[in-house]
C-alpha cells in the first residue's frame, strides 16, 4: 500500500471539497498492482502486404485503485498505464514507450514494422522485441512493471529512395522515381499521354494521389478517398517532382530538345522508352553537345491550363554516364569508335541514372502498338462509364489491322484509341454507318453505336475503314475431322455469358490440317490459335492431334481470346 499525504492528495481531489476541508488529514491510497501481460503471438515475419493487418494484439490486466476516506472518489488519469517495448530484457537499451487508455494494444504490419525500426532491429532478420507494462500514480512513486513478453519480429526494409508510378487501377506501371536523400520528394521523367493519370507509391506502402479538391490538381493527399494524379493535356516528355512532405507536385513538359555544338538538331521523343534519339554522322571520335530547350511548368499555382503555364529553360550538365538535370546546358563530351551513322540517345528512364551515348545505326523504329481500345463501347450498361477495358488485337501489322469480339452497349458511340489511357490519340468516323466505314484520325464525331449485342469489329489504322459483325448463337468448327462443309461441321452454342460458347465435340480422326473457329458462314470470319489462346485470322488449332481421338467438352471465350477441351 501506497501513503499519500493531504497536502498532496488534496491536490489530486482538488475537486472534491469533502479532501479540502481539513488541512493535514491523512489520506491513503490503495490498489497500485503489477500487470499481467499477453501477446497473441510469439513470432511475427512481417512483409508490405501485410502492412493494414493486424499482427499481434496485447491484453493486461489493470489495478483497482481506492481511497482510505469512502466518500472520496479517485479522479480519472491517477493511474498511468505505458506499454514499453526494448531489445534487452532489462529494458537497460533504447525504449519505446505509449501510453495505453484501454486494456488492449493492437499493432498492424506497418505499426509493428516502424517500431521494430526505431529499435535498430536489421531487416530480414528475426529479433526479439521485449515488451512489459508500465503502471504509475505518480512521478514520486515507483511504478510497478508486468511480465516480459518477448515477440520474435523479422521486419522488412522500407526503401524510401523510390516511388513506384501506380496506374488509375493502383497496379504497378514499372515507372519510378527517385528521392536520393530518402526525404519524400521523388523526381525523374515520365513519358506521359495527354490527360494520363497515376499515383505514386512509397517504400512503405502509402499511395498518394489528389486531394479530392475540383482545382487543385497538383495537390497531394494519401487518405484512402483521394483520387489519381494526372497530367495536362498534352502528351510528352515531362520533369516530374512528387513531394509528399508538401503534399504538391509539379510536372515541367519538354515539347522538344534541341542538340548544339558539334551535333546539331532536334531529338524526337520516344514515349514508350523515355528516351530522345537522334540519327547524325558522326565525322570525329569524340564531340562536345549541349542539350537543353524551354519547357512549360505545371504546378499548383497554373493547374493544368496550358496558358497559364510558366516558360521555363531547362538543360543538361554532368557527365554522358552521369547527366544531371537543371536550367541551363553545359557542354558534354560523347564518344564513338570510328566516323560513321549513329544515334544519339538520352535515356531518361531510369531516374537514378540519366544518359547520353551514341549507338551505332540509325534511329529505331517505335515498336507497334499490339492493342487498340474501345472507350464508349460499353458506356450504356448500368453504372459503366468510358473506359479502356474493351481491346482489339494487332493480326496485320503491315496494315495495323486490329479484330476482337466485344460485347456492345453503347449510349453515344465509341473511338478507337491507340493506347490505353491516351485520351488525345483517337479514331473516329469519317463518313460510314453503326456497321461499317471509314476513319479519321481525331476526328470530332464518334463512330455511331450499334444494336446492343456481341460483334466482331475489325479496324485497320492504314487502310482507315472499320467494319462490325454479329456474332450469333452459334459458331462453326471448321475442319475438326476434316469436316469442311458448314451443314455437317460441329458447332457450339452460346452460354449465359456473353461470348462464351460450349458444347460437346467427338474427336473421330486428326485433322490434316488443324481446324478454325468460324463466326458464320462467309469464311472471312475466322480464328486459328495455339496453345488455348485465338488469334483473329491464325494459324489453325491443332490441339486435337495432342489430346487424341475421345468426347469432349470444348469451351471457347471469343471476347477473352481463350479455348479449351475438358475430357467427358
Amino acid at each position: 500500500m501506497k501513503k499519500i499525504y493531504g497536502i498532496f492528495i488534496s491536490g489530486l481531489l482538488l475537486l472534491f471539497m469533502s479532501a479540502c476541508e481539513k488541512d493535514g488529514v491523512l489520506y491513503t491510497l490503495s490498489g497500485l498492482e503489477s500487470s499481467e501481460l499477453l501477446a497473441t503471438a510469439t513470432d511475427v515475419a512481417l512483409s508490405l502486404d501485410k502492412r493494414d493487418s493486424v499482427v499481434v494484439s496485447f491484453t493486461w490486466t489493470t489495478s483497482t485503485l481506492t481511497v482510505s476516506d469512502t466518500a472520496v472518489s479517485v479522479p480519472d488519469g491517477v493511474l498511468s498505464m505505458t506499454l514499453q517495448a526494448a531489445t534487452t530484457s532489462d529494458f537497460s537499451t533504447t525504449i519505446v514507450e505509449s501510453e495505453e487508455e484501454n486494456l488492449s494494444k493492437a499493432f498492424t504490419g506497418s505499426e509493428l514494422n516502424i517500431l521494430a525500426t526505431t529499435l535498430g532491429l536489421p531487416a530480414d532478420t528475426s529479433s526479439a522485441i521485449y515488451f512489459r507494462m508500465k503502471s504509475s500514480i505518480g512521478d514520486n512513486i515507483e511504478p510497478l512493471y508486468s511480465n516480459v513478453v518477448i515477440l520474435n519480429v523479422t521486419p522488412y526494409y522500407v526503401d524510401f529512395t523510390v516511388g513506384k508510378i501506380l496506374n488509375s487501377s493502383k497496379e504497378e506501371t514499372g515507372t519510378t522515381l527517385y528521392s536520393a536523400d530518402a526525404d519524400g520528394s521523388y523526381t525523374g521523367f515520365m513519358g506521359a499521354t495527354a490527360w494520363y493519370n497515376f499515383y505514386l507509391q512509397e517504400g512503405d506502402g502509402t499511395i498518394w494521389g489528389n486531394d479530392a479538391v475540383t482545382g487543385t490538381a497538383f495537390e497531394l493527399s494519401s487518405d484512402d478517398d483521394h483520387w489519381n494524379c494526372w497530367f495536362p493535356g498534352v502528351a510528352g516528355c515531362y520533369y516530374v517532382i512528387v513531394n509528399t512532405e508538401t503534399e504538391r507536385w509539379s510536372s515541367l513538359l519538354m515539347p522538344s530538345l534541341a542538340v548544339s555544338g558539334d551535333i546539331q538538331g532536334d531529338m524526337t521523343f520516344d514515349r514508350a522508352t523515355v528516351r530522345w534519339l537522334l540519327t547524325f554522322e558522326a565525322t570525329s571520335t569524340s564531340m562536345t553537345i549541349q542539350l537543353g530547350g524551354t519547357g512549360n511548368q505545371y504546378n499548383y499555382s497554373t493547374g493544368t491550363d496550358d496558358a497559364s503555364a510558366v516558360s521555363t529553360a531547362f538543360g543538361f550538365t554532368g557527365t554522358a554516364d552521369a547527366l544531371t538535370f537543371g536550367s541551363q546546358a553545359q557542354n558534354l563530351t560523347v564518344t564513338v569508335p570510328s566516323t560513321g551513322t549513329y544515334t544519339l540517345t538520352v535515356d531518361l528512364s531510369d531516374p537514378t541514372a540519366w544518359t547520353v551515348e551514341a549507338v551505332e545505326g540509325s534511329q529505331e523504329q517505335e515498336e507497334v502498338n499490339q492493342y487498340v481500345y474501345l472507350a464508349g463501347i460499353d458506356d450504356g450498361r448500368t453504372n459503366s462509364d468510358w473506359n479502356f477495358d474493351n481491346t482489339l488485337t494487332l493480326y496485320d501489322e503491315d496494315n495495323l489491322s486490329y479484330a476482337g469480339v466485344v460485347d456492345v452497349n453503347s449510349k453515344w458511340g465509341y473511338g478507337v484509341y491507340v493506347e490505353e489511357d491516351n485520351w488525345s490519340d483517337v479514331y473516329k468516323l469519317g463518313t460510314g454507318d453503326a456497321y461499317s466505314g471509314t476513319l479519321v484520325y481525331k476526328g470530332s464525331t464518334n463512330l455511331p453505336a450499334p444494336t446492343a449485342g456481341l460483334y466482331l469489329i475489325d479496324v485497320s489504322l492504314n487502310g482507315l475503314t472499320y467494319a462490325l459483325t454479329s456474332v450469333g448463337n452459334t459458331i462453326y468448327l471448321a475442319g475438326l475431322n476434316n469436316d469442311w462443309v458448314f451443314d455437317t461441321m460441329p458447332t457450339l452454342t452460346e452460354t449465359a455469358t456473353a461470348g462464351v460458347y460450349t458444347g460437346q465435340v467427338t474427336i473421330s480422326t486428326v485433322s490434316s490440317w488443324g481446324f478454325q473457329i468460324h463466326l458464320d458462314t462467309t469464311w472471312s470470319h475466322f480464328f486459328g490459335g495455339s496453345g488455348g489462346s485465338l488469334t483473329f485470322k491464325g494459324g489453325n488449332i491443332t490441339e486435337d492431334a495432342t489430346i487424341g481421338i475421345g468426347t469432349y467438352t470444348l469451351t471457347v471465350d471469343l471476347i477473352g481470346g481463350t479455348y479449351s477441351f475438358t475430357s467427358i
